[in-house]
């Protein structure tokens, strides 16, 4: 039986984007008051800017956490544990309502495609008084996968 050996692919900025498209799952890291981090499992998309979208509430952690520090990084997971991976660094943008609902419908159809009832869906966010974090990449790193290391092929 062959081992699966460990990558690590360096990608463009471009490369990375099509990377995060095709994947929603994800690590949200931001810094706890003291520094420490703090990570939350979301969903997320990309919207037509290139940035990572995740729509939260405003009074989740990792929400707070990113209004008082924008330097975030985002681990997006692929759906298969063992597939690939990469973190991504960047800052980080929260924006509320009424501003966030434009930004929400794009996050929505960045993961889904498009609502049966796009009215419904505005109502809806609005009256769970949602919120969007947007994250621009500043830097990430390679597209990665677990595995052996090379000399143990």
């Amino acid at each position: 039986m062959s081992r699966k050996i460990a990558t690590s692919d360096t990608v463009t900025r471009d490369q990375l984007l099509d990377f995060l498209r095709e994947r929603h799952r994800a690590i949200l890291i931001t810094a706890r008051r003291d520094g420490r981090p703090q990570a939350s499992p979301v969903t997320c998309g990309v919207d037509a800017e290139g940035r990572i979208v995740i729509s939260t509430y405003p009074e989740r952690a990792k929400t707070r956490n990113a209004r008082r520090d924008e330097q975030v990084s985002v681990i997006v997971l692929s759906d298969d544990f063992d597939g690939p991976w990469v973190q991504v660094d960047g800052t980080a943008e929260v924006l509320d309502l009424p501003e966030a609902l434009e930004p929400l419908v794009d996050y929505f159809r960045s993961i889904s495609g498009e609502h049966p009832d796009w009215d419904e869906y505005r109502t809806a966010m609005a009256r769970q008084g949602k919120s969007l974090v947007r994250v621009t990449p500043t830097r990430w790193g390679p597209v990665a996968t677990g595995g052996f290391p090379a000399r143990l092929a």
